[in-house]
């Protein structure tokens, strides 16, 4: 069993139930994950107990979240020594246009450059809009940027792009990643060896 933690960013919540999810994709595996806002400081004690570390952010404005910067500089040895994986969710991956799509990955491209990180595997996912959760010039914004994002513009509810078989995927690959680096076969395979 691989200890895997989920550490995350979040505006409007959407980054955490896909941290969420993939921590429960990993339980499902046989393995002990589990998720923690970045908000919530894990300290470094805590953090030397763990296996493999998932790093997710949302872009807003451009930026992630800044408690997402400083726990990745703050941790970067601890990181570096251990399988990592990064995710992000934006408006940019939430279109199959070639232009959003690079827009996206830049995002992830100056994150890594200004934290110095090189994680193992990446994943782009799409976010959510959360008109309800705006406050009134966030939601004139966020409305600017879907009208040609996504054309989603209605403010009188909430839209969710994220694909959740993308996820789990992500989840899956890096687990299995993990599995191989480490030398921990997942928990069916444990369990067929005892039963075969």
């Amino acid at each position: 069993m691989v200890s895997f933690l989920v550490v995350y960013g979040t505006g409007e919540g959407q980054t955490a139930k896909v941290a969420d999810r993939i921590a429960t994709v990993l339980t499902e595996r046989g393995h002990d994950a589990s998720a923690v806002d970045a908000a919530e400081r894990p300290s470094k004690s805590d953090l030397e107990s763990i296996d493999a570390f998932l790093v997710g952010a949302s872009i807003h404005l451009g930026k992630h979240q800044t408690e997402i910067s400083e726990f990745v500089r703050g941790n970067r040895e601890t990181l570096t020594l251990r399988p990592t994986a990064f995710f992000q969710l934006s408006m940019s991956s939430a279109t199959t246009d070639d232009e959003r799509q690079a827009e996206a990955a830049a995002y992830v491209d100056e994150f890594l450059e200004e934290t110095d990180w090189n994680p193992d595997r990446i994943g782009l996912f799409a976010g959510a809009l959360r008109y309800s959760k705006y406050g009134f010039l966030k939601r004139l914004m966020m409305k600017r940027i879907a009208k040609e994002a996504t054309g989603d513009t209605d403010t009188s509810r909430d839209y969710e792009y994220t694909d959740w078989h993308e996820v789990e995927a992500f989840a899956t690959d890096f687990a299995a990643f993990v599995e191989n680096r480490l030398g921990v076969p997942p928990s069916d395979e444990i369990d067929e060896t005892r039963t075969g």
